[in-house]
C-alpha cells in the first residue's frame, strides 16, 4: 500500500524539506509504480527520458476535452502537442533571435549583471537577509519585466499574478482544488489582460521590446493571436520567473550547507556554469511533470492505458544511480550531468537559457558575501507546491 500513496506522500508537505528518500523508494518500487487514484508514478532515468520523447505521451490536459472551461481551451503552448505546439513555440521563440541562438537573452547579459549588482548593493550593510524576499524573487521578475517592456512602476504586480498562477499548477491530491484553480484562472486573466493592453499600445509603435515584436511582426502568417499573445507572454513569466527563483534560492542553501563547496567556488568561479548544471540536477527547480497516453503504452514490461495520468518524477530520475555516480553527492564539476532540471524533448523549459545565465550571474555575486554566513533556519520553510520546489523563506545572517 505504501508504494500505491507515494504520489501523495511526495504532495505532502511535510515532506517538502526532503522529498529524496521518497524518490530512492519510488525507484525501488519500480519503473511503473500505480497509484490509489488511478495515475502511474514512474522516477527511472531512463523511462522517463523515453517517454518525454514519445510522441505517443500528450502533454495535453485531461480537462481539455472533458471540460468546456475557457482555461481548458486554452492551454499554454507548454500543455498543447505538435503541430500545434510548435507553431506556436517556433512563433514565440522568434523575437529571441536567430533559430537556435540566445540571441535577445545572451544580451541581456549585462543588463542581468546590472541588476544583480543593484540587489547585492542594497544588501551590503544588512547583517540578515532573506534570500528568497530580498534577491531571489526580485532578480528574475525584473528582468523578465524589463525583456517584456513593462514599466518599471508595475513591475511589483507580476509577483502576485505568478505566485497564484504556480500554486494552481501544482500536481498532487484532486481533492480542494476547486478554489485553487479559480484563483489560478483569475490571475492568468489579469496578467493576459493586461500584457494584452500594453502590446496594443504598441503596435505601430515600436519600442525594441518582446511585447512591441509579438504585435509588430510584419508577415501576418506569423502573428500570434490576441489569445494566443496572451498565453504565451503569461508563459514567459512563468518558465522565466518561477524556476529562476527556485534555482538561486536553492543553489545558496546548497552551498551554505557545504562550505568546502561554496569555498571551491570562490576561489575557481570558472566553475559556476558547471555548478549551475549540478544544482539543476541536485536540487532542480521542476520536479515532476504529468502526461498522459494517447493509446496503450508498455513501459519496462508493465501496460499503462491510454488517458492515464502519468506523473514522471523528473527530480528523481536526475538522482537515479543507475544513470549518475553518487547521485545524492553535490559535486559542481560533475561530467556527463545530462539532468532533467529543466525537463527534456519538445517541452524543454522555454525559460531555460535566462534561468541559466540568471543564476550563473546570481551565485557568482552573492559568493564573496556568503563565506562567513550561516543558516538561520534549516531546513526552511517550503512554499506549498511539490512541483515547482522551493523555500518559501531563506533566512541568512551574514
Amino acid at each position: 500500500m505504501a508504494s500505491e500513496t507515494l504520489l501523495a506522500r511526495i504532495s505532502d508537505y511535510a515532506n517538502r524539506p526532503d522529498p529524496y528518500p521518497l524518490y530512492a523508494e519510488l525507484r525501488e518500487a519500480g519503473p511503473v509504480v500505480r497509484q490509489a487514484d488511478g495515475s502511474c508514478l514512474i522516477g527511472t532515468y531512463h523511462e522517463i527520458a523515453a517517454l518525454l520523447h514519445d510522441p505517443r505521451m500528450s502533454a495535453e490536459p485531461r480537462s481539455r476535452t472533458d471540460s468546456s472551461s475557457e482555461e481548458a481551451r486554452r492551454p499554454p503552448f507548454l500543455r498543447l502537442d505538435d503541430p500545434e505546439h510548435h507553431r506556436l513555440r517556433t512563433l514565440t521563440m522568434r523575437p529571441f533571435g536567430p533559430p537556435h541562438t540566445p540571441g535577445r537573452v545572451d544580451a541581456m547579459r549585462g543588463e542581468i549583471t546590472r541588476i544583480t549588482g543593484e540587489l547585492v548593493e542594497a544588501l551590503r550593510d544588512r547583517e540578515q537577509i532573506d534570500v528568497v524576499d530580498d534577491f531571489a524573487y526580485p532578480l528574475p521578475i525584473t528582468v523578465i519585466c524589463r525583456l517584456m517592456g513593462v514599466p518599471r512602476e508595475d513591475e511589483a504586480l507580476f509577483q502576485g499574478w505568478t505566485e497564484v498562477i504556480v500554486a494552481s499548477a501544482d500536481i498532487g491530491p484532486e481533492e480542494d482544488t476547486t478554489e485553487r484553480d479559480k484563483a489560478g484562472l483569475q490571475a492568468r486573466q489579469e496578467m493576459g489582460r493586461y500584457l494584452v493592453d500594453l502590446a496594443e499600445q504598441r503596435r505601430g509603435h515600436p519600442t525594441g521590446d518582446m511585447l512591441s515584436d509579438f504585435v509588430n511582426e510584419p508577415d501576418p502568417a506569423l502573428r500570434l493571436t490576441v489569445e494566443e499573445l496572451a498565453e504565451t507572454t503569461i508563459l514567459l513569466f512563468i518558465a522565466g520567473h518561477e524556476t529562476t527563483v527556485n534555482l538561486i534560492t536553492n543553489g545558496v542553501l546548497t552551498l551554505l550547507r557545504r562550505p568546502d563547496e561554496l569555498d571551491r567556488l570562490r576561489r575557481a568561479p570558472d566553475l559556476l556554469p558547471h555548478a549551475v548544471e549540478e544544482l539543476l540536477r541536485y536540487e532542480p527547480p521542476v520536479h515532476m511533470r504529468e502526461r498522459i497516453p494517447l493509446s496503450d503504452i508498455d513501459v519496462a514490461g508493465t501496460t499503462i492505458p491510454q488517458g492515464t495520468s502519468v506523473v514522471l518524477a523528473l527530480a528523481s530520475g536526475s538522482r537515479d544511480p543507475k544513470r549518475f555516480h553518487e547521485p545524492d553527492r553535490f559535486d559542481p564539476a560533475r561530467p556527463d550531468n545530462e539532468h532533467f532540471g529543466f525537463g527534456s524533448g519538445i517541452h524543454l523549459c522555454y525559460g531555460a537559457p535566462l534561468a541559466r545565465i540568471e543564476a550563473e550571474t546570481a551565485l557568482g555575486a552573492l559568493l564573496p558575501h556568503l563565506a562567513a554566513a550561516r543558516l538561520v533556519q534549516d531546513p526552511p520553510p517550503y512554499r506549498q507546491n511539490a512541483m515547482l520546489r522551493g523555500p518559501r523563506h531563506l533566512t541568512v545572517h551574514l
